[in-house]
């Protein structure tokens, strides 16, 4: 029986789809991911800029970030509830529908934040239902990301996986981009009364609008179909009586621990340094250096353009030299970046402020990109939602969730950046060190990782039946 950490190599199997149907399924995947974000981002900024004055007005200013950093890591606490709903039903019943529920779910959340009373006008009932449409958000991010890439993953040519595979993962730099540039343009187009009066309410109104293109574009996919044929023979072996399909939870903790515990560590480095590089990034320019908001949010904005572009060159990198060490190379890049990347912003330049932003999100890209094909093919199919979704999304509680605060906190604290860059380097060895442990998997066929090598054999998720145990119980 094939194993996760020793799957056959990849027999170079022909695309499963044509470059037309290819193009349109990563479009599909790109746009959704690209919304969720955009709103899960959106939040982010808005907490940074402005949730600390509207919802929370009687605390210090900068105890008022952290109170808004608070419910944003709210949102970090639902995704792992997301993971779990969604990868049992996503490995159940197939990707496409579950994808289409989280858009729902996070594009109705966002659009609701947009129609909130403030603190002046319900009092402490406020941040109680912002606090209730953040866990919303997170529970829907929870359930996206996996089904998006592994979309993607299990169509098109094996032997490109991590190129197409990484587009997704765009969907943040593009969420990114949005999110900041919508926040950018009203910020110079209104004075700070009328920003903070109505003005932060329309990116949020604006997410109806896009959750409308994102579900016209991503209803007219089709289903993965190697998701098709993994059910298929799930279908079959059910039929004959002879195994027993386990929960894809259960079959995932059993068979797969240690690829979520390696999918995990390798979170840890490049969550992290993200919400450090961009969310936290706002705070340290405006409340420490005294900054305007417009140079930070013009800053991550230029930053994110870059991401963009710089991702699918990793992702493409993946598929020549390998996941691991691209991904390494991420991982060490970060870490040795964040003490320059502290220093360019305490200079108060703008155009160093985004040199240093650009150059870290550039290193992060590297970990980023091969992350989608990587995690994809630690699982087989049959857990793979689950697997996937887990391990990227229970580590977000302990990386992203708590990043912005900690980093506040300790700038709090310290009153400079120091124990912050310790931090990002911290994170960045743990991501090192899982790497160390996980086997390269390019070479690895979505189609066969956790398949019998022989006819007939049970896969790693199927235990005989009560019936053919009592056979095989008195077979000689």
């Amino acid at each position: 029986m094939v194993t996760p950490s020793s799957s056959p190599e990849s027999t170079e199997r022909a695309p499963a789809v044509g470059p037309r149907s290819l193009r349109r399924i990563v479009a599909a995947s790109l746009i959704g991911t690209t919304i969720e974000w955009y709103d899960f981002f959106l939040y982010g900024s808005a907490a940074a800029l402005v949730f600390n004055k509207l919802f929370f007005p009687d605390s210090d200013p900068l105890v008022g970030t952290l109170l808004a950093f608070l419910t944003y890591a709210v949102g970090f606490a639902a995704r792992p509830i997301g993971a779990l709903v969604f990868g049992h039903y996503g490995d159940r019943v197939g990707r496409k529908k579950l994808l289409v529920i989280s858009l729902l779910l996070m594009g109705g959340a966002t659009f609701a934040i947009g129609l909130l009373p403030t603190h002046a006008t319900v009092g402490a009932f406020a941040p109680v239902l912002l606090t209730a449409l953040r866990l919303v958000q997170g529970f829907a991010l929870g359930g996206e990301w996996g089904g998006a890439v592994l979309l993607v993953s299990e169509h098109g040519d094996p032997r490109r996986r991590g190129f197409w595979a990484s587009w997704p993962q765009t969907g943040a730099p593009a969420g990114q981009l949005l999110a900041t540039g919508v926040l950018a343009a009203l910020t110079a187009l209104l004075s700070d009364g009328a920003f903070e009066s109505w003005g932060w309410r329309v990116p949020f109104l604006l997410s109806g609008v896009l959750v409308l293109v994102g579900l016209w574009v991503r209803l007219a996919v089709d289903e993965s179909p190697v998701f098709k044929e993994a059910r298929a023979r799930a279908e079959a072996r059910k039929g004959r009586g002879s195994v027993v399909e386990e929960m894809p939870l259960l079959a995932v903790l059993r068979h797969h621990w240690r690829d979520v515990l390696v999918a995990m560590g390798a979170r840890m480095g490049e969550n992290i340094s993200f919400y450090v590089l961009t969310a936290f990034l706002l705070v340290y320019l405006t409340d420490h250096l005294d900054l305007s908001q417009q140079t930070g949010l013009n800053a991550v904005l230029i930053a994110s353009a870059v991401h963009f572009a710089v991702i699918p060159m990793w992702g493409a990198l993946s598929d020549r030299l390998g996941r691991r060490p691209v991904y390494l190379l991420g991982a060490v890049g970060v870490g040795g970046w964040i003490f320059p990347f502290f220093a360019l912003l305490d200079t108060g330049s703008f155009g160093l402020i985004v040199l240093a932003v650009t150059v870290g999100l550039v290193l992060h890209g590297a970990m980023y990109a091969p992350q989608a094909a990587f995690f994809s093919e630690l699982f087989a199919t049959r857990m793979r939602y689950s697997g996937a979704s887990i391990g990227a999304q229970f580590s977000s509680v302990a990386a992203g969730a708590p990043a912005p605060m900690i980093a506040t906190a300790l700038l709090a604290e310290y009153d400079g950046s120091a124990l912050v860059s310790v931090y990002v380097i911290v994170a960045a060895l743990l991501t090192v060190v899982a790497l160390a442990c996980a086997s390269e998997t390019r070479q690895r066929d979505l189609a066969t990782v956790g398949e019998p090598t022989t006819p007939g054999a049970a896969p790693l998720d199927a235990a005989p039946s009560a019936a053919e145990g009592s056979r095989q119980s008195v077979e000689p």
